[in-house]
């Protein structure tokens, strides 16, 4: 039996997941895992190479040749897909308008579950997704549900993007997280729920450091 402490982090989009994710690895010094870059990673390369994704043995191949892998700079995450670094592109609109489709395949679920659950047998990890407390680790000693208002959290997401994508509005965005909290939750394959015994953490009128203390609060006593 493993001693080591997972933190699953679930939620919706841009709700701060990964941002709450890193800042408590680096307080604590667990390791980083990005669960949500993989499956854009995954969505990336079904753009690139035109996978159909109603074919269920192109997607099997596809998968196979599929190799993800993370370093870290500063707690950072940054994933290799195939040994190209694409943290940059897999933050774009085309990969954010694809990934709730890709990820709700159940073939990719079932194959990020594994090199998931892979990463967590012998570290200290927090890891951010939206089914880590309920399918990836469902054991986890620490699972938060992170949630936030919509208009909260399109905001948010615009001033990330806006910058690179000087041509999205604030109103694509708004119906982009719209739509992928509607596929999210209602997909047949690990859907997006909160675990029972999840903590839940709305952001709403929070800052930064003030989720990070709530999240310290939760984790620090099994230390």
């Amino acid at each position: 039996m493993s001693n080591n402490i997972i933190v699953a982090i679930d939620g919706y989009s841009s709700c701060g997941k990964s941002t709450l994710a890193k800042a408590l690895a680096k307080k604590l010094h667990f390791i980083y895992v990005d669960s949500g870059a993989m499956y854009r990673a995954v969505a990336l390369y079904f753009l690139r190479n035109n996978v159909d994704m109603a074919d269920h043995a192109q997607i099997e191949q596809a998968l196979k040749n599929i190799h993800l892998n993370f370093h870290s700079r500063d707690y950072e995450s940054h994933i290799l897909l195939n040994e190209e670094e694409v943290s940059e592109e897999i933050r774009q609109m085309p990969v954010s308008e694809k990934v709730s489709a890709v990820s709700a395949l159940k073939e990719v679920r079932r194959e990020m579950v594994k090199q998931q659950q892979r990463m967590g047998k012998s570290k200290n990890i927090v890891m951010d997704g939206r089914d880590i407390g309920t399918a990836v680790f469902p054991d986890a000693p620490v699972k938060l549900f992170m949630t936030a208002d919509p208009k909260v959290r399109a905001e948010r997401r615009f001033k990330e993007i806006h910058p690179k994508n000087p041509d999205i509005t604030l109103e694509e965005v708004f119906e982009n997280l719209a739509h992928r909290d509607y596929a999210d939750t209602t997909r047949s394959e690990s859907p997006l729920v909160r675990a029972e015994d999840a903590i839940i953490l709305d952001n709403t009128n929070l800052t930064p450091e003030q989720q990070l203390q709530f999240a310290l609060d939760k984790v620090e006593p099994l230390m």
